[in-house]
């Protein structure tokens, strides 16, 4: 179908809250028209019965790591759209330029990563480049631009002048900076925000600027008189109001700590995208050698999840931005595109209410990085929909009671997506491939 109505839906206004009864019209990849219950529908164009049912926009996740491998499982799930924060946009290629209405998400993708010496993902490689020197990293975003990366991403090793002169480059072309601040010995997320980065991944960065000296891999002990449990409050306004008058953007992530925390009794609810996303060894062998080192991740972590939480909350309170994302596939079982339903849940624990969370994944997030037409339901946006059984404004946990998506104009049922899932052995072919050009590209330089 390439022309369609959706009949008769209850649609979630996410860009100005509420919900209303009606049906939209998709011509080709687009929301052609939406129209309200009394209104007299066209004939002879195919049907969608969507009676008793809820519409949203398609979720964008706003922080993971993508492969091919599990692609599909991100629309399934209801993720239309996603922020790929490190990785390789040439290694992407094939999904990038994958046609609107494909069953996999568009990626709005960052490059490999500017790291520090020696590097907490190894030597300079095709998903990171290590570096101590300035102007490696202004050539580097160069070269950046000219693959088509959107973002440059920064890493917590990275020396001070370094990151100043990746920003100064990027800003050159118009190019935002994020930086992952969890490992840092040096640099805290104010450091960052003085310097012109504009987001801060998983919220972090926040206790080393709010306990002077303090990181991960100090002896803790000098520092057992600090309450993590419970984050001092006036320490985290005072810092959120700082990284206000920067415009940062915050993108916590919780889930991925939440995930590990609660292991073995980690979200995990039956459905067909789980169950397949199980399938997958490439993940599952990850995970499985994670929960290996479970009590030392429980350990590091679980430090400063609940600071994370409380600044999320008060960043948003404060009129900041705050979108949602999970690091997929990162430490224990964050589901491709499913754990996002995971996320929302917290955002609405930690004092969100529903619409909010909800817009924290589609229009607040499209806003963020400046994608017109898709987080949002109106006339000329992107038909990127998804279909509820259930209402997501009454309970957030609705979001993942899915029952049909709608990708640039295209319908499908989850299992149509699921039955897109490539075979291991041919991306694992295509990778190593690809890895070996690189290495030669890289040896003749």
């Amino acid at each position: 179908m390439r022309n369609f109505i959706i009949n008769n839906g209850t649609i979630i206004d996410v860009e100005n809250g509420g919900s209303y009864v009606g049906s939209i019209e998709v011509e080709r990849n687009t929301v052609k028209r939406i129209y309200k219950s009394d209104d007299v529908l066209p004939e002879g164009i195919d049907t969608v019965d969507a009676e008793g049912k809820y519409i949203i926009p398609g979720l964008i996740d706003m922080h993971c790591h993508i492969n091919e491998r599990f692609a599909p499982h991100f629309v399934a799930s209801g993720v239309t759209t996603v922020r790929n924060t490190a990785g390789n946009v040439k290694l992407l290629s094939k999904l990038i330029e994958q046609p609107d209405d494909a069953p996999i998400p568009r990626i709005y993708a960052s490059d490999r990563m500017i790291d520090g010496t020696p590097g907490q993902w190894g030597p300079t490689s095709y998903g990171a480049l290590v570096t101590d020197d300035p102007e490696d990293a202004r050539k580097e975003v160069r070269r950046q631009v000219e693959v088509g990366a959107k973002f440059v991403k920064l890493y917590g090793w990275v020396k001070r002048d370094v990151m100043a002169a990746a920003v100064d480059e990027a800003k050159k072309y118009n190019l935002e900076v994020a930086i992952d601040l969890v490992n840092s010995k040096d640099l805290t997320a104010l450091d960052a925000a003085e310097c012109g980065v504009t987001w801060i991944e998983h919220a972090s960065g926040f206790a080393h600027e709010m306990y002077k000296g303090w990181n991960l891999f100090v002896d803790q002990e000098e520092w057992r008189h600090i309450d993590w449990e419970n984050p001092d409050q006036e320490k985290v306004k005072e810092l959120c109001e700082k990284m206000l008058a920067y415009n940062v953007k915050l993108c916590p992530t919780m889930v991925i700590y939440d995930q590990s925390i609660k292991y073995p009794e980690f979200w995990s609810p039956k459905n067909i995208v789980i169950e397949s996303a199980s399938k997958i060894n490439y993940i599952m062998q990850y995970w499985n050698q994670q929960a290996e080192h479970v009590e030392s991740i429980k350990k590091y972590y679980a430090k400063t999840y609940n600071l994370q939480k409380a600044i999320a909350k008060v960043y948003y309170d404060m009129g900041g931005t705050v979108v949602a994302g999970t690091d997929t596939p990162g430490l224990l079982y964050t589901y491709p595109g499913m754990v996002l339903h995971r996320e929302l849940e917290i955002f609405v624990e930690i004092g969100f209410t529903e619409l909010e969370a909800l817009q924290a994944a589609t229009i607040n997030a499209a806003k963020s990085i400046n994608l017109d037409g898709i987080g949002v339901i109106k006339e000329g946006s992107i038909a990127d929909l998804v279909i509820l059984n259930d209402n997501p404004l009454e309970d957030i946990k609705h979001t993942k009671h899915i029952d049909t998506i709608v990708k640039g104009g295209k319908v499908y049922t989850q299992d149509e997506i699921l039955s897109h899932i490539p075979i291991e052995e041919e991306v694992e072919k295509s990778t190593a491939k690809f890895t070996e050009q690189w290495e030669l590209l890289e040896n003749k330089k």
